[in-house]
């Protein structure tokens, strides 16, 4: 059975710290998402510790890399998610800035560089 950095089997329920350090987000992070995303439910145990599956741990990914890699909104990644925890492309689900201004992200990026050639 093969096992991660964290020594744990594939497949093995991860503590909300360990999956706060697997994919490099603090663990107030993930209680957040949890209540932004419907579909992220981990299990909770006594003390209500969090205990998040194979099935979470792809998922809280996922809203990683929408939300801190690609630069979606939250609710621009929950529109991407679609519900079903697989991004969908959609013209309303389009990465942007986090200020709101429903500016995508590679359109700024063609502007800052039309730009750039015109003074350069």
């Amino acid at each position: 059975m093969a096992t991660d950095d964290g020594g744990k089997a594939d497949g093995a329920m991860l503590a909300i710290g360990e999956l706060a350090d697997r994919i490099g987000v603090p663990t107030h992070v993930l209680r957040y998402w949890e209540t932004r995303f419907p579909e992220l439910k981990p299990l909770q145990r006594s003390g209500k510790r969090r205990y998040y599956r194979a099935e979470d741990v792809a998922l809280a990914s996922r809203i990683h890399d929408l939300l801190h890699v690609k630069g979606y909104t939250v609710e621009g990644a929950r529109k991407a998610l679609g519900g079903n925890g697989h991004a969908e492309a959609t013209a309303e689900a389009a990465p942007a800035i986090e200020s709101g201004g429903g500016v995508p992200v590679q359109d700024l990026i063609a502007l800052r560089q039309r730009l750039a050639k015109a003074l350069g």
